[in-house]
């Protein structure tokens, strides 16, 4: 089966070709039969003897790009000049940069921002930390700290490896929740040492965001910085994965009008994300659940591949005592929750499942089962992937939180804030718009940080852990 192109895949070729009629059709013709999804043709230069165009091509995946770009090779008359790749592209030199708010263009302007001026606003800090907030960027920055022992979809990689991501997640914040992120990737995967440096840093940050930390790691570091710190901590793979997923459900329930505590979910992917994610399904509602890793069910009483993740599952879970693989957990079930790895479903076992069954596949970059493969057998599906209808992404999410955090300086981020933050999310889609393709808005609408952060204020407000009332001009 055909798997969509994606602008993740997209490359640009720099082509010379005779300047003669039909060239750029016998061009375009050969890019489409091998596959190749063309975008912008660009003239770059004219002469009487030849043209230059630059032709951009999303592709499924780096080999079939390679595939197109033999292609034009075997062509006569067409010179392949140079080929781009635009994710490459975009992140030579790195995604983000810091600007001054001020020109320091005189004696006068240095003198208020550095030596002698800047003395003044110390020794006012020094004696009254909480000037903190109102004189330095804390009040609106965020450290999004990673280890690299879980990047993405793709593992261990390290934290230079992790560090793209992670000026990512930085353009994100800024981006959608008009807030300052800071990329922190640590050259340790020790738990006490992660904790330390993190704690280390804590006086420039109004928050901490957690990311891409392996399971059973990451639960350790985040409580023990919640308990030390008075700045709201959040791992994001954690609980903006499960706001977003709450979200999510809220409206395919409205579509398929079934309600949480009559419905069986089976979570796929028993680790940070997973727990998290039925964590918050419990305190919706939710009461049936069956979590799976590689080893099939996690049940109480197994001791082969458990972990305090696992452990805690199978207390919590499975009061039915299932112990058998992902395939059979299947049968009946309302819900699947992929947050494992690619192609952990056969499209075949979804026909087991219950009528108007829902499927949110979220391994990134690739989905546990394919949309197209699911197509056949469920009623509402969705990925994390921004090709497909209803993706599932936490940048509706954390923006939005940290942005409500940050402007009633809450002293963490608890379990109201994060259901606030995911039933703003869902009332985003009005009635009217809500559809089988349509159960979750956007990344681009500009409404829902707003909402999240309206959302999460209030709920932090009502549970005692906000120091004020109300958003700083």
């Amino acid at each position: 089966m055909s798997i969509a192109h994606t602008a993740s895949n997209s490359i640009t070729v720099r082509v010379r070709m005779k300047n003669r009629p039909g060239m750029l059709g016998r061009l375009t013709s050969a890019i489409g039969r091998a596959g190749g999804d063309i975008g912008a043709v660009d003239l770059v230069e004219v002469t009487s003897d030849s043209i230059v165009r630059d032709i951009t091509i999303n592709v499924r995946d780096e080999k079939h790009g390679d595939q197109i770009v033999s292609t034009i090779h075997k062509l006569k008359d067409v010179t392949l000049v140079n080929v781009s790749d635009l994710t490459f592209l975009m992140h030579l030199g790195g995604k983000i940069e810091v600007h001054s708010k001020f020109p320091l263009k005189t004696r006068a302007d240095l003198s208020r921002a550095y030596t002698p001026g800047v003395a003044r606003v110390c020794t006012a800090i020094a004696a009254d930390k909480a000037k903190v907030y109102s004189l330095t960027i804390k009040k609106n920055t965020v450290a999004v700290v990673t280890d690299g022992s879980a990047i993405l979809g793709l593992g261990n990689l390290g934290p230079e490896a992790a560090l793209p991501v992670m000026e990512g997640k930085a353009m994100l914040f800024k981006e959608f929740g008009g807030v300052d992120a800071f990329p922190i990737a640590l050259a340790t995967q020790n738990t006490e040492e992660i904790i330390q440096a993190c704690k280390a840093i804590a006086p420039v940050f109004g928050g901490i965001n957690l990311e891409d930390i392996a399971a059973p790691r990451c639960f350790e570091v985040e409580e023990r910085l919640k308990k030390d710190l008075d700045i709201p901590v959040m791992h994001d793979d954690q609980h903006g994965t499960a706001v977003v997923v709450l979200a999510a459900l809220i409206n395919a329930l409205r579509i398929v009008k079934k309600k949480p505590e009559k419905l069986k979910v089976v979570v796929s992917g028993v680790g940070a994300a997973g727990v998290a994610c039925t964590k918050i399904l419990m305190a919706y509602g939710v009461k049936r659940f069956i979590g799976c890793d590689r080893m099939g069910a996690i049940f109480k009483g197994r001791t082969e591949n458990m972990n305090v993740a696992k452990n805690w599952y199978a207390e919590h879970t499975n009061t039915e005592g299932f112990k058998g693989g992902l395939e059979e957990a299947l049968k009946e079930a309302d819900v699947f929750l992929g947050l494992s790895g690619p192609g952990t479903v056969k499209a075949k076992w979804l026909k087991r499942m219950a009528r108007n069954s829902i499927v949110f596949a979220m391994a990134n970059p690739t989905p546990e089962v394919m949309p197209e493969e699911a197509a056949p057998y469920v009623r509402i599906m969705a990925t994390g992937r921004s090709d497909y209808p209803n993706q599932i992404n936490n940048v509706l999410a954390f923006p939005g939180i940290f942005r409500g955090a940050l402007d009633c300086r809450a002293r963490e981020i608890n379990e109201a804030m994060k259901l606030a933050a995911a039933k703003a999310i869902a009332s985003i889609i009005t009635p009217k718009e809500l559809h089988d393709d349509y159960i979750i808005p956007s990344v681009f609408d500009t409404r829902v940080a707003k909402a999240v952060a309206q959302g999460v204020m209030q709920a932090a407000q009502k549970t005692g852990v906000a120091r004020r009332q109300a958003r700083e001009s």
